[in-house]
């Protein structure tokens, strides 16, 4: 049987749960698991349920078979198949950590995606992508080049079809063209620090300062640096006796962790835009199972 998930907003009112499970029953789906919030201030509903196609129902006949109950709850929605894996293009510059980790989570099966390319400013992780039998695509960025630079990227994300972007410690600023052009679709990772310690060597000033938290968050990029909706945060504690390098060991495996955790929801139609915040729905069970364990 297959797998399918239904991801739904629409504005809020009585009876759209019900009608959703009617609906997918008549088209023999059995539900295997669901998510919703009503969002009470915006007046939003946000909804993703899991389900098996029991009566052989493809794509193309449960988008007919909903069209009815869609318009009639002005929705904007989606149905996907679980078993077709998002196609990712991954993007970092000299820092290799979260590469690395997403590479590993790729290999493993932990993540289910299809990482079509690498594009990075400099050569240093050429020899390693490669070796994972993946395209990698040097880019040089100037500030003479960036416009030409981004073109030459703009055209690799959409020669491959790659419906994510993944920004794994890239350090250039991407147009605002092309954080609208890709709005909702590229994903960031950076400290916590924001807005207290901008610029050059952030974990120094928070060793200076004495932070006894540090962390990271993973958002969606807009043209409003580092301000785009947040998918995914964690911290942890350090105290007096840790040393600024240290603070950057730490720091370095919760950037990892958190983008791994953002990408995740992601890959799995698990997070909504509301406005300037997200919606993010817990995992489906299985959905953290890899296909291998090393």
């Amino acid at each position: 049987m297959s797998k399918f998930c239904l991801t739904v907003t629409c504005p809020s009112t009585r009876g759209i749960v019900a009608a959703i499970s009617a609906c997918l029953a008549e088209q023999g789906c059995n539900i295997t698991d669901s998510s919703q919030f009503d969002d009470a201030q915006t007046g939003s509903f946000f909804m993703r349920v899991s389900f098996v196609s029991e009566g052989g129902a493809g794509l193309a006949e449960l988008r007919d078979g909903f069209a009815a109950t869609a318009q009639r709850f002005a929705m904007t929605h989606a149905f996907h198949d679980e078993s077709e894996k998002m196609k990712v293009v991954v993007m970092v510059s000299r820092f290799g950590h979260c590469l690395n980790d997403l590479l590993y989570r790729w290999r493993i099966g932990a993540l289910p995606i299809d990482i079509v390319a690498v594009i990075s400013n400099h050569l240093d992780y050429q020899k390693l992508v490669v070796n994972h039998d993946i395209p990698f695509h040097y880019i040089k960025v100037t500030k003479e080049t960036k416009a030409e630079a981004e073109a030459q990227q703009m055209r690799l994300i959409e020669e491959t079809g790659a419906e994510l972007v993944v920004l794994a410690r890239y350090m250039q600023v991407l147009s605002d063209d092309m954080c609208r052009r890709m709005s909702g679709r590229i994903i960031n990772i950076h400290h916590s620090f924001l807005p207290s310690f901008k610029g050059a060597n952030p974990y120094r000033q928070a060793f200076e300062r004495g932070v006894k938290l540090i962390g990271a968050t993973s958002h969606y990029v807009t043209a409003d640096l580092d301000e785009g909706p947040i998918i995914e945060q964690d911290a942890i504690r350090v105290t007096h006796a840790q040393s600024p390098e240290d603070y950057v060991s730490l720091g370095r495996d919760v950037e990892a962790q958190v983008l791994a955790r953002a990408v995740h929801a992601h890959i799995h139609r698990r997070v909504f835009l509301n406005g300037n915040k997200t919606v993010v729905f817990p995992a489906s069970p299985g959905s953290y199972a890899s296909e291998r364990m090393g």
